[in-house]
């Protein structure tokens, strides 16, 4: 893992039995942005199914890139990893997506050069004014 300025960065093997580390990683950044506990596991469940989509296209010994970004506003998720040939993400009325798209604000997905990407943001907590 490693940190720079408003970046984490974890890589882990493609293998579902690591899958833990990233969900650890997602609910410790967001407590430590004051999500709600209720956000913390939308955002959990969220790496997880973005990973387990990742994983179906993953060739064998390949690596999941996750990279957490914190804006001024939101927090972004991209989590990336190599494709094995020709295999793709599935389309986006897929019911994967849904889930995304109703645990996060956006979500978006590219694939190029042999490498497929989803990108989750959720807005920030806001929050309270200093008294």
């Amino acid at each position: 893992m490693s940190l720079t300025d408003n970046v984490v960065a974890v890589t882990v093997p493609a293998d579902g039995g690591w899958l833990g580390v990233l969900r650890t990683a997602t609910a410790g950044l967001a407590a430590r942005l004051r999500f709600a506990g209720d956000k913390i596991e939308d955002l959990r469940i969220a790496v997880d199914e973005a990973c387990a989509m990742l994983l179906g296209i993953a060739p064998p010994g390949a690596q999941l890139h996750c990279r957490f970004e914190i804006g001024a506003t939101e927090l972004t998720v991209a989590i990336s990893a190599p494709v094995n040939g020709k295999k793709k993400l599935p389309g986006d009325s897929a019911f994967a997506w849904k889930v995304l798209s109703g645990l996060t604000s956006r979500v978006d997905a590219e694939q190029a050069d042999g490498v497929a990407t989803i990108r989750l943001v959720t807005e920030l907590p806001q929050q309270p004014a200093a008294a």
